[in-house]
């Protein structure tokens, strides 16, 4: 039976003080070297400020109806920074996101519960120090500082997923997974991602001590298995812990030498969108709305449905989350202006409605009078009306 499936701790070592560092030929590779590549750093945080943007509406269903409700206080203030000093939604889903793009998961400390038995508080750790147990290909068991977690206690939602793999994977573990090539750094990447070849790993036992000569023997046994590809067997209850899961994603981005471009690709953002220089293109935008709707639906639909799903969890059933994407359709005046003069005349909204978006008082009965002496009502006099009798 192979390693993975057997049991297998997975973490990423992110480590500002390069503590998991690796080499890569002259170049010496942390944790952090993926955020030096300014287009990396540009792609999550629009992704992630977008996200912080969307109000948590919650709507239950009625009648065949989505009705909207009040929020649970776990989407209004998920966490704290501290005594007195509430973590607002926004920022708690825009510094969730920001590790989905990055690292693939988010994880949380489920704090305390309501009468459901739902997340009434979520606290964020920081990914480097979490370690997930995987024992048939289904998470077993979390740890966090050394500290032992139940699944039930913690919160965590993936990015992008492949079959079999209880974890999510970051846009660059994901392409490297997927990219086929020849040269020597497509190769270097995919050995570590597809069969765990890697320098810094542990491989402990957890039934018994190993006396060195033991040791000794695994390691060699392991490593001449690794350096070919083939699958590992070994005794019960192995783990395997990655520990520089994230150097080697930078060195990924570094040997590759990818483009400005394709790594916008890779976080599925449009490079104008982070000032990257692109070549004319055939597709033309009339307007803000329609250029940010591309983005929301072909850039991030996928991501927010994955979100929605997710903070559903924290509400009782049959209520639903559904982020609220028309909160960042900005309209430029002209079109926002078409837009409302529609839905009025087309009996959708009414003129206060549409005051309401901007802010404004419904209009009163001096309004109505004002207009009505500035832009009189045709109306038909009454011999018009009685046919001229």
């Amino acid at each position: 039976m192979s390693l993975f499936r057997r049991g297998t701790t997975l973490g990423s070592a992110m480590d500002a003080g390069g503590r998991s560092a690796r080499s890569s030929g002259s170049t010496t590779v942390t944790s952090s070297t993926a955020l030096r590549q300014s287009v990396v750093w540009g792609a999550s945080r629009l992704r992630s400020d977008l996200v912080s943007l969307m109000p948590v509406d919650v709507f239950r269903k009625a009648s065949g109806l989505s009705v909207e409700v009040a929020p649970p206080p776990v989407l209004v203030e998920p966490s704290s920074f501290g005594d007195g000093q509430p973590m607002s939604i926004g920022e708690w889903l825009g510094a969730t996101q920001m590790d989905i793009d990055q690292v693939g998961n988010t994880i949380g400390v489920i704090a305390a519960t309501d009468a459901f038995g739902l997340p009434a508080q979520v606290d964020l750790v920081p990914w480097d120090k979490v370690r997930i147990r995987i024992k048939d290909y289904k998470v077993h068991t979390y740890w966090i500082d050394g500290e032992k977690f139940e699944p039930r206690e913690i919160w965590h939602e993936r990015g992008y997923r492949l079959g079999g793999l209880p974890v999510g994977l970051s846009p660059l573990t994901y392409a490297a997974l997927n990219i086929a090539g020849a040269d020597a750094a497509q190769r270097f990447a995919l050995e570590w991602f597809v069969n765990g070849s890697v320098p810094a790993a542990i491989l402990r036992n957890a039934e018994k001590s190993l006396d060195p000569g033991e040791a000794e023997r695994t390691r060699r046994r392991f490593k001449a298995s690794m350096a070919t590809g083939d699958v590992f067997v070994t005794g019960k209850d192995w783990t395997y812990e990655a520990v520089a899961a994230k150097a080697a994603e930078s060195s990924f981005i570094e040997q590759m030498e990818y483009s400005d471009v394709a790594l916008c690709r890779f976080y599925g953002v449009p490079a104008d969108l982070v000032d990257v220089a692109v070549q004319s293109s055939t597709v033309n935008y009339a307007n803000i709305s329609q250029r940010n709707l591309q983005v929301l639906t072909m850039n991030l639909g996928g991501a927010l449905n994955r979100r929605d799903t997710a903070l559903s969890r924290m509400t009782p059933r049959p209520r639903f989350v559904r982020l609220n994407r028309s909160a960042i359709l900005a309209m430029d005046p002209v079109t926002r202006a078409e837009l409302f003069k529609t839905q009025i005349e087309s009996r959708q909204r009414t003129p206060d409605e549409a005051r309401g978006k901007d802010d404004v008082l419904p209009l009163t009965e001096a309004d109505y009078a004002q207009f009505e002496r500035l832009w009189p009502t045709n109306r038909p006099s009454q011999q018009q009306s009685s046919g001229g009798n």
